[in-house]
């Protein structure tokens, strides 16, 4: 990754393009983001900068965080999200500085990682698209199951076996995404189609890793 920044998904719009067509774009308020601290090859073995967004309280946040946020003099006004961006070389940033929407540019290729929106306990028609069984002549399982296992061989149920559970709140990655427009004035960031998550659901954005 060469870059990467932290923002927080707003919902959907729509903007037009020149010659009239209706494009539908994401907007996400990208930073500002302070970097909290540096990584380099010669010191830790690795290239990252761990950056931070959004504000919380000062009493929420632990006195490691705190002697760790003061280096780039952050202590009063926390960030409440902080991540470690990886990135292909050593950083060219300082601690203390502050990453905005004008990172990235229009036109350009950015992949978004967040969190889809949690569906609590689900069944497996609704979890897993199971066609479940027939309503007619006494079948009693309509939305259930089935057979999840044989009998003497294996006599067990295989891990990884679709079962009824937790739906949704895992982390994806939606690549390719073309930055349609940045507005740097307002910590804006509009690309092209939907994001995983909530509205007001912290995402990453980063540049697209494959094309």
């Amino acid at each position: 990754m060469k870059k990467g920044l932290l923002g927080r998904k707003l919902g959907m719009t729509h903007l037009y393009t020149e010659s009239g067509e209706m494009v539908p774009v994401t907007a996400i308020e990208l930073g500002p983001c302070p970097v909290i601290a540096l990584r380099t090859q010669a010191k830790d073995g690795y290239s990252a900068v761990q950056i931070g967004f959004g504000s919380r309280k000062k009493k929420n946040v632990t006195k490691a965080i705190l002697g760790n946020l003061e280096k780039a003099g952050l202590q009063d006004n926390p960030p409440a999200v902080i991540r470690e961006m990886r990135l292909d070389e050593d950083p060219t940033y300082a601690v203390g500085d502050t990453i905005g929407a004008d990172t990235f540019a229009a036109n350009e290729f950015v992949d978004v990682i967040g969190r889809t929106k949690g569906r609590g306990f689900a069944g497996v028609v609704r979890r897993w698209n199971f066609g479940g069984g027939r309503a007619s002549h006494g079948g009693a399982w309509v939305r259930r199951t089935g057979s999840i296992g044989m009998c003497a061989a294996p006599g067990k149920v295989y891990k990884g076996r679709k079962m009824p559970g937790h739906m949704g709140d895992v982390r994806r990655t939606v690549q390719n995404l073309l930055v349609v427009q940045v507005r740097p004035e307002n910590n804006l960031l509009l690309v092209k189609g939907g994001i995983p998550g909530p509205i007001g659901g912290v995402v990453v954005v980063r540049n697209a890793v494959k094309k």
